[in-house]
């Protein structure tokens, strides 16, 4: 998978951008989530958007992806935008190599959708996060998509792109509970491919 992400690093922003309202909408409220102050871990991170994001309130973020191209074009962005509180890292998000509980906010946006099996991906993001720290899990609901955004998928598809769950916030929802790590606190950004901002807040 990672080599389809290496080759479309470059047009991977213009492909968000017919989502564009929903996704920025989403990286605002993952940011909003975040304890000021917080040391941040971005998990699957692409070229950056939800890193930005949490970097204007965090104490620092770490950029994490697989993809050695994408973590080049998120640098790109933070030193246009002057921000020095960002580092980047290539991270395998089923295998983190950080201390239990290493960070007080988590994120993992927009990629449980594409895991066969997303509880072992949602248990390591947890082992990290500290304890009084919080989880947050945006994700596209595929399951809610429209006719057209529908149709954008089959091309994504066409070109090599695959996605293993199309969830509603039911669904999603009912995978988060079933885990049964935390309450779940779940809202839905609508739009032509909503996206489910799921957050797990672990108890001291």
């Amino acid at each position: 998978m990672s080599s389809f992400w290496d080759r479309w690093a470059r047009f991977y922003d213009l492909a968000q951008w017919s989502n564009r309202a929903v996704n920025a909408a989403a990286a605002a409220r993952a940011a909003e989530l975040i304890p000021r102050g917080a040391r941040v871990l971005d998990c699957a991170a692409g070229t950056g958007e939800f890193s930005l994001a949490a970097a204007e309130k965090a104490e620092s973020v770490l950029c994490t992806d697989l993809s050695l191209p994408m973590l080049e074009r998120a640098r790109k962005k933070a030193r246009k935008r002057g921000l020095s509180n960002i580092r980047s890292a290539r991270r395998d998000i089923t295998a983190l190599p950080d201390r239990d509980g290493s960070f007080g906010a988590v994120i993992a946006a927009n990629v449980l959708h594409l895991m066969p099996r997303p509880e072992p991906v949602i248990r390591e993001l947890w082992r990290v996060t500290a304890p009084g720290g919080r989880l947050i899990l945006p994700t596209y609901l595929q399951g809610r998509a429209g006719t057209a955004y529908g149709t954008m998928i089959k091309i994504y598809q066409g070109v090599g792109f695959h996605y293993e769950h199309a969830f509603t916030p039911e669904s999603y929802r009912a995978l988060l509970e079933g885990m049964e790590l935390a309450p779940v606190a779940l809202e839905v950004i609508p739009g032509r491919l909503p996206v489910g901002v799921a957050l797990l807040e672990k108890s001291l």
